[in-house]
């Protein structure tokens, strides 16, 4: 943008320049070569009214040595010639030079003629001026002079110079000012975008300054910094609704289970208690759902702080604690990583509570005798891990929404979860700069990737990068 205003700048006064500097260029030259004709003119001149007695006598008398005298003084060559275009009189470098038969024919017709009218650098041939010779209303001859324009090409010359570097002076100023211009007109708009890319990184509280540019521009920086604001203010309140909401619920969901509970004694109905249970299973449920929606608050709410995290031993650590769980529903849970240990730079937690997401998931959803496989590897410059399953899978729609909050597949209704699992995960990733990616595994289940930037720990280094913590399992609901 900056280098297209200047552009702009520059070609407007470059053609302001060209409009003006070429008239004057050529006003100069035509000045130059008047004030030369018009002194060869009255040279001219002169030797005319000298030059009767000859014309008229036969005999050169002093004119011979006054034209001797003007060549060798200003090596000017001329010559008085008689009505038959005989030459009478010549000075010693005297020579015809083009131009010089058409000057002598209107000086014989009795006018006064010189040429050319102006005097270009690229132009040598000489300044003919010619003088008619009159007695008494006749013509006698003419007085021809040809005046080398090597003196007058130099001073064109000169002013032409004087005139390019006053442009180029001009165009370089111009230059300069219109960086200047442009760096004043773009800085605040630079600033918008650098403003507007932190906080797409999570930096909410980055603001513009709104004290710089034209008027225009400080009023947009000012209505940016209100929105960015207005904005903020939602989303902390929209944050500290669900945070609050979850945990106020949280004392009365806990009182009615406790007299959910304590109903159960009194019940000996069949259908009654079985009317209990299903009461209490979805006390635990709405239980696991706010525990959720405060997790997903939490993530939310985090400045995006990043962390050097082990991802072999996070996926370790993971595997084992999902282990026992799988185990007991006959599923085969291990881990691929790979030799060498590598790392991600992410924000807290976000590897184990991604992996608790997927891992719960795949366990949840996959028969008895299936297989979950989770590994770890560099990829693409940077960690990838990978949750295998041979579960039922998902269809290409039912991935498109698998991240919204609270989707669950209509053949899975029935199975616990709130539906936040994968939400969760995908704040939490997106807020690592990461990727989470979902596609079909062959020949059956599904195969949920998640990438990290990397993050390479020096071998020197006395401080170890960040521990993976286990995250509670409640933390965690698919």
């Amino acid at each position: 943008m900056r280098r297209r205003l200047v552009i702009s700048y520059l070609l407007l006064m470059v053609l302001v320049l060209v409009a003006l500097g070429t008239p004057l260029a050529m006003t100069l030259t035509t000045r130059e070569t008047e004030r030369v004709r018009a002194d060869r003119v009255a040279d001219a001149t002169r030797f005319a009214s000298l030059a009767g007695p000859a014309l008229r006598g036969g005999t050169p008398g002093p004119l011979d040595t006054e034209l001797g005298s003007y060549d060798e003084l200003y090596g000017i060559g001329a010559a008085v010639l008689d009505r038959d275009r005989r030459i009478v009189v010549a000075s010693a470098s005297w020579q015809a030079a083009p131009g010089t038969r058409a000057a002598l024919d209107v000086a014989l017709s009795g006018q006064q003629t010189s040429g050319p009218d102006s005097v270009w650098p690229w132009v040598k041939g000489p300044i003919v001026v010619a003088v008619p010779i009159n007695d008494g209303g006749e013509v006698l001859g003419a007085v021809v002079t040809a005046t080398p324009t090597d003196g007058v090409r130099r001073t064109v010359a000169t002013w032409w110079l004087l005139l390019t570097v006053i442009g180029l002076l001009a165009v370089l100023a111009c230059v300069l000012t219109a960086f200047g211009l442009a760096g004043w007109v773009l800085r605040p708009v630079t600033e918008l975008d650098a403003v507007t890319h932190e906080i797409a990184e999570g930096d909410r509280g980055a603001r513009v300054q709104h004290r710089l540019g034209p008027p225009e521009l400080r009023r947009l920086a000012t209505s940016f910094n209100h929105m960015a604001d207005v904005v903020s203010d939602v989303m902390d309140r929209q944050r500290a609704f669900v945070a609050h909401a979850s945990h106020q619920l949280r004392n009365p969901l806990t009182a009615l289970r406790l007299r959910v509970e304590e109903l159960g004694p009194s019940l000996t109905d069949p259908q009654g208690r079985a009317e209990h249970r299903l009461a209490l299973e979805e006390t635990d449920r709405l239980a696991l759902l706010l525990d959720a929606l405060l997790t997903l608050a939490r993530a939310e709410r985090r400045e995006n702080q990043r962390v050097t995290v082990d991802a072999t031993a996070a996926a370790a650590s993971r595997v084992a604690a999902w282990e026992p769980l799988a185990r007991h529903r006959s599923i085969t849970l291990r881990l691929a990583a790979d030799p060498t240990t590598v790392y991600a730079r992410t924000v807290p937690t976000a590897i184990d509570q991604a992996l608790d997401a997927l891992i719960d998931n795949a366990v949840k959803f996959s028969e008895a005798g299936g297989e979950v496989t989770v590994t770890v590897a560099p990829r693409d410059g940077g960690t990838a891990l990978e949750v295998r399953d041979t579960g039922p899978g998902m269809t290409s729609s039912q991935l498109g929404q698998a991240t919204e909050r609270f989707w669950r597949a209509p053949e899975v209704q029935n199975v616990d979860g709130a539906g936040l699992g994968l939400t969760i995960a995908a704040v939490l990733v997106d807020a690592s700069d990461g990727r989470l990616t979902m596609h079909p595994n062959h020949p059956r289940g599904l195969v949920a990737a998640l990438w990290f930037p990397a993050a390479e720990v020096p071998a020197s280094s006395a401080e170890p990068p960040a521990s993976a913590e286990p995250a509670p399992s409640a933390s965690v609901v698919a």
